[in-house]
């Protein structure tokens, strides 16, 4: 069952030079309890379609095109009283530093309670019980004694659990993860996953993954898309992607990454785009291994490339394959 359905959504910000386009016809779907990973290098636009979901947009950026659904509802039509609505109650944000997400003047308690009061509704002994059970499903030791604590007395992981937590307690249908494991050490960020991983089979959560770490999605991930300038470029289930993945850039991706069968590591060459550069063609083009005289000039369409797996490059260019 699709929970979150993300249809072409085009998105730009206005700048001194103009309005420069930074999502280009972004799609995808998030299905109940399955963790999806949207991955690419810094600046292809993963965090910006996250932002987009929840409408926690900069003042200069624009939607120019497409919808998000939820529940039926196209969010991006909705007020701003509805989607406070949805914040956090139904679609909860785990953001990139856990470090700033809370506020060091209040404890910890303090914050989770104000969340539960405002997305459920509970005061009182109600709320201390719900926090308290929030904190030990996410394996919080000493819960009851942990919510009297102010930020600074947790580390990382502690912090990020804490986030997590706000999500349950509010029974969020879908977490949008944004590099939730970024400033925490491998082994935090081994815990982390796992507790991700608890959330989406015990509880049915969905899971959106933003990151750059390939390893993370290979061990979590049920499907994937990576973007790059913008776009979708490839989307497959992860086992197949891993497998034969089938854009050059997933390919380069794949090769950089370090692995037991391979001790050599490729380098992509050159550096992504930023939304001010004009690129005719395939944004990919200037760095890619398998550049043809077609992709100077022409943008590749999404072709599918297997059950479920499709991927927008010239090499896969048969009038059957087109979606």
């Amino acid at each position: 069952m699709t929970v979150l359905e993300v249809k072409n959504l085009n998105l730009g910000f206005n700048c001194e030079s103009g309005f420069k386009q930074a999502l280009y016809d972004v799609s995808f779907s998030l299905k109940k309890g399955k963790m999806y990973a949207l991955v690419g290098e810094s600046g292809c636009g993963k965090t910006i379609t996250a932002m987009s979901i929840l409408k926690l947009l900069p003042k200069n950026s624009k939607i120019v095109g497409g919808e998000v659904y939820y529940d039926g509802k196209n969010i991006l039509d909705c007020s701003q009283k509805e989607i406070q609505r949805i914040r956090g109650s139904k679609i909860a944000l785990i953001p990139q530093d856990p470090m700033t997400s809370l506020n060091p003047l209040y404890t910890v308690g303090d914050q989770l309670l104000e969340v539960i009061k405002i997305h459920q509704g509970l005061e009182g002994k109600e709320a201390y019980k719900k926090a308290v059970e929030a904190f030990e499903m996410v394996q919080i030791p000493c819960a009851e004694l942990r919510l009297k604590t102010y930020p600074h007395e947790f580390s990382g992981g502690m912090k990020q659990r804490a986030i997590i937590a706000m999500a349950l307690a509010c029974n969020a249908e879908v977490l949008i993860a944004d590099e939730p494991t970024t400033a925490l050490d491998v082994t935090i960020q081994a815990q982390i996953m796992r507790l991700l991983k608890m959330i989406k089979t015990e509880l049915g959560t969905s899971i959106l993954l933003i990151t750059h770490d390939l390893n993370l999605v290979g061990e979590n991930a049920d499907e994937v898309s990576v973007m790059y300038a913008g776009r979708i470029i490839e989307t497959a289930p992860a086992c197949e992607f891993f497998q034969t993945p089938n854009h050059p850039y997933s390919r380069a991706l794949l090769s950089a990454v370090p692995s037991e069968s391979s001790e050599i590591l490729e380098n992509i060459k050159g550096q992504p785009p930023s939304i001010q550069q004009i690129i005719s063609g395939c944004k990919f083009h200037p760095r890619c291994n398998f550049c043809m005289p077609i992709c100077l000039n022409n943008i590749p369409e999404m072709l599918k490339v297997g059950e479920n797996h499709y991927s927008a490059c010239f090499i896969n260019k048969e009038p059957d394959n087109r979606v």
